[in-house]
């Protein structure tokens, strides 16, 4: 197994309403327990959460803004969106911490939110919840995933717009100045970031092809397409999903699932792909339930989701270690 990556944000599922932390960096296989167990305040229902890298703290976002709470679901702050959302047209606000923990970026979908203006990136005080500073977006999303870059302090963003594509962008507050970039494409979906933070994966709108680009600038490294995995069209339809991402900074985790044109029957696979070269290793057994039912975590071990809602660390036989 390869070395454990320098950053890794604590692992985290909602379930029961909770929000569960998990040891990810152990020995520690199968089903995981959670070492910390954080609640948001009664009432609120979190679209998007994180946890301080202390354990103690949970962020949050709702339709309204996003909270800060202790573990026992005391509010320690509240950064509430104003005016007050008057539409829902499936608009989720999502947050996510820097990787020093200092700074919360919430994504506000205020366009689908009926806030009369575009979406906004805004940059908040993890300790106060005070606004820094933020971004107008020309989006009209209905909601974003966060990723932060494991050493430059950077957070990249992905904006979803439904059937219109998606918009990435990267995002920096260094000495009190935000600063942000726009990816040139909105037919790309940001999938993961390589432990290693020198290169990133995305998987078309479409679902035709993923690309490997080179951080930060973007460049293309290697396109792969369905037809290169062996699925050619003529016998079953296959996508690339949205999932997927390094099991450790070589190597990609990519799933790919479709419908038999005769029988109708539907099928998920995984692969092994050489992240460097794009040369794709082979199948492999995953242990997924469904197509997002795969988060590999950068070590050369993944997850997937028991029937407790909790999650369940694999690795591939040949390295996995005796209990």
């Amino acid at each position: 197994m390869s070395e454990t990556p320098a950053h890794r944000p604590p692992t985290t599922r909602l379930v029961g309403g909770a929000i569960c932390v998990y040891d990810t960096t152990g020995p520690s296989f199968g089903e995981l327990a959670p070492v910390a167990v954080l609640h948001p305040r009664e009432g609120d229902e979190p679209s998007s959460y994180a946890v301080g890298h202390d354990l103690t703290r949970a962020y949050y976002a709702t339709l309204d803004g996003a909270v800060c709470t202790a573990a026992d679901g005391t509010e320690l702050w509240r950064s509430d969106i104003e005016p007050k959302w008057s539409d829902h047209y499936g608009h989720r606000p999502s947050c996510g911490l820097s990787p020093d923990g200092r700074h919360l970026w919430l994504y506000q979908p205020d366009a689908m939110a009926g806030r009369g203006r575009g979406d906004r990136w805004t940059v908040l005080d993890a300790a106060t919840g005070e606004t820094l500073g933020g971004f107008d977006l020309e989006t009209v999303g209905h909601g974003g995933v966060h990723l932060a870059h494991p050493g430059s302090g950077e957070v990249l963003l992905d904006v979803g717009e439904g059937q219109d594509g998606t918009v990435v962008f990267r995002g920096s507050f260094t000495d009190g100045t935000p600063q942000l970039v726009t990816y040139p494409w909105t037919d790309r979906c940001l999938i993961d970031l390589s432990p290693d933070g020198r290169h990133f994966l995305t998987v078309d709108h479409g679902q035709g092809d993923l690309t490997v680009h080179a951080y930060p600038d973007g460049e293309a490294v290697f396109t792969l397409t369905v037809d290169d995995f062996g699925y050619d069209g003529e016998e079953c339809e296959a996508v690339i999903e949205w999932t997927g991402g390094y099991l450790d900074p070589d190597t990609l985790a990519v799933v790919l699932c479709g419908e038999v044109e005769e029988s109708g029957e539907e099928w998920l696979r995984s692969f092994r792909v050489d992240a460097r070269t794009g040369r794709i290793l082979g199948a492999f057994d995953s242990g997924a339930e469904d197509s997002y039912d795969l988060r590999p975590l950068g070590d050369g071990s993944w997850l997937t989701t028991a029937d407790s809602g909790h999650p369940v660390r694999r690795t591939l036989p040949a390295t996995a270690p005796t209990a």
